[in-house]
C-alpha cells in the first residue's frame, strides 16, 4: 500500500496507452498516446486493457450517427475486458462484494451518481441524470482514458465493475460488457416468459442471437428469429432459436402469415426488436398478437419512422422501451454466460480479431456486415 495516496500499484505505469481516437465524425480513428492518470482517485482503478470487442453502436459513433452528444476527440469503445492495475482507496471490492486484487479481470460500467431521482426512487440507473458514459468524453481532458480501444482503461468511482468468471476467456467477457448486458436489461424490462409463450426476435445481429438464447432458456414455446444472412440465422439456431425467417426472399406479409399459424392464428407473444431500423417498429407492432408485448431495443440511431398510434391501443400493445443496462445486468450476463459456456457456442460470436492498429479495417468490415462481433485484442 502506498501511503501517499493509498492506491495499490500491481507495476509502475507507462506515462501513454495508445488508443484509438475519433477526432472528427466520419475519418479514420488515429492511434494516438493518450496520457495514463499519475493518480488514482477514491473509489477508481486503472486497468491494462486485454480486449474489446465492437459494436455496432462504435460503427455510429465514428460515422457522426449517432443521436446522442460527444465530446470530441474520444476513445472509442466500450465493450472492454481488462486486468486491474491500480487500485484507488475503498476499491477493494467490485459492485457485488467480491474483492478486487491486482491482476484480477473486471468488467467496467458507465457511471450512475446514486443519489438523483432515477437512481433511487425510480431504481431505473440506466436513466441517471449525472451519467457518464465511456467513449464519449473528451481523451484531452482528465481522466483521459475513457474508451474500449486503448492499452489501459480508467474506471471512474461511480462506475460498477464485476470480476470476471475464471472460465469465461477475454473474448466472451468482452461479449458481456454491452451486447449481452442490454439484453439482460431487455428481459428484466420485458418481465417473465410463460412456457406457452411465443418469442419473436427481429434482428439476427449480437444482440438478437444472444436474446434468442436468453427465450429459450428462460422456456419459451418457441423462439423466432426474423433477420439476414443465412449465416447469422444459422448462428441464432445455434444459439437456441427453433425458427429462423429470412429478410432476403420473404415479405413481411410471409412472414406474418407463417408466425399466425405457429401461434393458433393469434402472433408472437412478445416481440424484441434489436435492428437499429427504425422500419422494423412498424413490422413489430403487426407482428404481436392482441394484447401482448413489444419491446425496443436497438432504436438508439438518429433515423425516423411513421406509424399508426391507433394500431397500439386496438390490439392493447404495451411497448417497452430499454436503454443500456446497469451492473445488475453485466453481472447477469457473466453469470449467464458461465453458466451455460459448455453448451451454447459464445465464442463462435467473435468473428474475427484484430490488433489495435488494425481497427479501421475491423470497423470497416463491421459496418459492410462482414463481421458480427470483431474483437481487438491489446495484448
Amino acid at each position: 500500500m502506498n501511503d501517499d495516496n493509498e492506491t495499490y500499484l500491481g507495476a509502475a505505469l507507462p506515462r501513454f496507452s495508445k488508443a484509438a481516437v475519433v477526432r472528427a465524425f466520419g475519418t479514420p480513428l488515429e492511434i494516438k498516446d493518450v496520457p495514463i492518470p499519475t493518480e488514482v482517485e477514491p473509489g477508481a482503478l486503472i486497468v491494462k486493457t486485454s480486449a474489446c470487442s465492437i459494436c455496432g453502436t462504435d460503427v455510429h459513433l465514428a460515422r457522426g450517427n449517432l443521436a446522442l452528444k460527444v465530446d470530441l476527440p474520444v476513445i472509442l469503445g466500450h465493450e472492454m475486458v481488462g486486468r486491474v492495475v491500480a487500485i484507488g482507496q475503498g476499491a477493494e471490492r467490485d459492485s457485488v462484494g467480491q474483492p478486487v486484487r491486482i491482476g484480477d479481470r473486471i468488467l467496467w460500467t458507465h457511471t450512475s451518481c446514486g443519489s438523483c431521482y432515477f437512481c433511487t426512487v425510480a431504481n431505473q440507473p440506466t436513466l441517471c441524470e449525472n451519467r457518464r458514459a465511456y467513449m464519449y468524453e473528451s481523451s484531452e481532458k482528465p481522466p483521459y482514458l475513457l474508451g474500449g480501444f486503448s492499452e489501459y482503461g480508467y474506471v471512474l468511482p461511480e462506475s460498477g465493475r464485476v470480476r470476471v468468471p475464471d472460465n469465461l476467456d477475454d473474448a466472451v467477457a468482452s461479449l458481456c460488457s454491452c451486447a449481452f448486458r442490454s439484453v439482460m436489461n431487455a428481459f428484466d424490462n420485458l418481465g417473465p416468459i410463460d412456457p406457452s409463450e411465443h418469442v419473436a426476435i427481429q434482428g439476427a445481429g449480437p444482440l438478437g442471437i444472444l436474446a434468442a438464447a436468453v427465450a429459450r432458456v428462460a422456456g419459451a414455446r418457441t423462439v423466432s428469429v426474423i433477420g439476414a444472412p443465412a449465416s447469422r440465422l444459422q448462428m441464432a439456431e445455434d444459439f437456441g432459436a427453433t425458427h429462423t425467417f429470412n429478410l432476403e426472399g420473404s415479405t413481411h406479409e410471409e412472414r406474418a402469415e407463417q408466425l399466425r399459424a405457429m401461434t393458433g392464428g393469434r402472433g408472437p407473444d412478445m416481440v424484441l426488436e434489436f435492428t437499429g431500423f427504425p422500419g422494423a417498429f412498424n413490422e413489430g407492432l403487426d407482428l404481436v398478437r392482441k394484447g401482448g408485448r413489444y419491446l425496443t431495443v436497438g432504436q438508439l440511431g438518429a433515423g425516423a419512422t411513421t406509424f399508426s398510434p391507433s394500431l397500439i391501443v386496438k390490439k392493447n400493445i404495451r411497448v417497452i422501451g430499454s436503454f443500456s443496462g446497469d451492473v445488475k445486468s453485466y453481472w447477469k450476463a457473466l453469470q449467464f454466460a458461465s453458466a451455460h459456456i459448455d453448451h451454447i457456442p459464445f465464442r463462435k460470436m467473435i468473428s474475427g480479431t484484430y490488433k489495435l492498429e488494425d481497427v479501421n479495417v475491423a470497423l470497416e468490415k463491421m459496418h459492410r456486415l462482414e463481421e458480427i462481433k470483431p474483437l481487438i485484442l491489446m495484448e
